[in-house]
């Protein structure tokens, strides 16, 4: 299995969300079979890592008091653990909606983790879900760097949104993270280059 942790297309981001949410029958490495239950939680922390892009360690630490409302917008500020480095942002109101739902079906209170679950635990669920769909290179992580290329895309390619979205010291932590090679880097400057020189 391929170590390296890969961007999910959106095809991919909703099967694995689907089957995390639907449940499936799969068999072991010694053909034993079993169920993966339903697991709204699991579901529900891939798709706040997807959309905000936050590394799994801060998405299991949130709780609804994370979110404040500002004005008519939900911002939330919190400390990346990784990094101490502070970070506040604005909460989608449909994520918001999502996370609120959740606390009050499973009667978590709003100052309490949204999550009762450890990072070993999601990837190891996680795994199995990857192994069933039959795609590798997925962790966690996977959901943070799809976040990275979705903004990228949708972006026109702007890096710098990128890193001061993912808080990256450089650019080149950036591009590195996001694939961007030098050949492409080279190619995109001679493209421009083509397209502007017309003496």
């Amino acid at each position: 299995m391929n170590k390296r942790t890969v961007s999910l297309s959106e095809d991919e981001y909703r099967s694995i969300v689907e089957a995390i949410s639907n449940g499936f029958t799969y068999t072991d490495t010694e053909g034993k079979e079993h169920k993966f239950r339903r697991n709204r939680q699991l579901a529900t922390i891939c798709v706040v890592e997807a959309t905000t892009g936050l590394r799994i360690s801060d998405v299991l630490n949130l709780s609804l008091a994370s979110i404040k409302k500002d004005g008519n917008r939900h911002c939330l500020d919190i400390t990346e653990q990784k990094t101490g480095k502070h970070r506040n942002f604005t909460v989608p109101e449909e994520l918001f909606k999502v996370l609120q739902d959740y606390a009050i079906d499973n009667g978590i209170k709003r100052t309490e983790p949204l999550f009762s679950i450890k990072e070993r635990g999601v990837q190891k669920q996680l795994a199995i879900v990857a192994e069933y769909l039959g795609l590798e290179g997925i962790s966690t992580h996977s959901f943070r760097k799809t976040f990275a290329h979705r903004v990228y895309e949708k972006s026109e390619y702007n890096a710098e949104l990128v890193r001061q979205l993912l808080q990256h010291t450089s650019v080149v932590t950036t591009q590195r993270y996001l694939g961007i090679g030098t050949r492409q880097v080279e190619q995109a400057l001679k493209d421009v280059a083509t397209a502007f020189l017309c003496v």
